[in-house]
């Protein structure tokens, strides 16, 4: 069985996390295969957006039993090899051109919960669960903890990633970790209609929006405007701005 099915519809591309019987839990093959899988799709000119969902009856409940097992008798060395995997996957999400829509049902716990914030932006069935319960084994979750923190104030940030609670799809709405939330019943076409809207945008203007958005994180906001003077001078040399600054002078 594949760890992944990868399915276009042009222009959307849907990543699915293939391992329902655990759960859509993450190991190594897993990791590899959704690396590879975001490479594709960057490297594939007319794509628009891509979606991140699970297989079954979650979108995906952390480490596999196996990977925790490792933990337990890896040395220091072999347990930073085997995080900053995990990591890789985050950064990669932010490099792909399109946005990663991450659609979650069911469960996002963990590095589930982990990998849904990663991506660009999360849509939720209105039954969905997330949470981040490492600390309850005595784990830190560590890799989206810089994430999280972009996100959310100081407060919130640490009551999620230190309490070990879950919360419901609702909540993350309000929190601000999910865009939108749809009915169950509504959620499989919500998804595509979501995503089906980067169709009818500029491709090259969405993908410097967001190449400038995650590059002024660490950024003074004198150089963050600097950057965006650059990145607005860029845009405006390309084909579809000047396509579309013609179609506008039209009206």
């Amino acid at each position: 069985m594949h760890n992944v099915i990868i399915t276009t519809g042009s222009p959307i591309r849907v990543i699915t996390l293939n391992r329902p019987e655990k759960r859509n839990a993450l190991n190594d093959e897993l990791i590899a295969a959704l690396k590879s899988a975001l490479r594709e799709a960057d490297a594939d000119d007319g794509l628009r957006a891509v979606v991140l969902q699970g297989a079954g009856k979650d979108f995906c409940s952390g480490a596999d039993l196996s990977s925790i097992q490792r933990i337990a008798t890896a040395s220091y060395e072999e347990n930073v090899e085997d995080a900053s995997r995990l990591g890789e996957l985050f950064e990669l999400i932010r490099q792909v051109r399109v946005p990663v829509i991450a659609a979650v049902h069911g469960r996002a716990l963990a590095g589930g919960c982990g990998l849904a914030t990663a991506c660009d932006l999360v849509i939720a069935s209105k039954s969905a669960r997330f949470g981040y319960p490492e600390v309850k084994i005595g784990f830190v979750p560590a890799m989206v903890a810089a994430i999280v923190r972009r996100n959310l104030g100081e407060k919130k940030s640490f009551e999620l990633l230190s309490r070990g609670f879950e919360y419901s799809a609702d909540e993350a709405l309000r929190y601000g970790l999910v865009n939108m939330v749809f009915e169950d019943d509504a959620f499989e076409t919500g998804t595509i209609e979501y995503a089906e809207a980067y169709s009818k945008l500029s491709g090259s203007a969405v993908a410097m929006t967001k190449r400038l958005l995650y590059e002024i994180d660490a950024r003074a906001f004198s150089e963050s405007i600097r950057l965006g003077a650059e990145i607005n001078a860029r845009a405006r040399m390309t084909d579809d701005c000047k396509k579309g600054i013609a179609k506008f002078l039209e009206k």
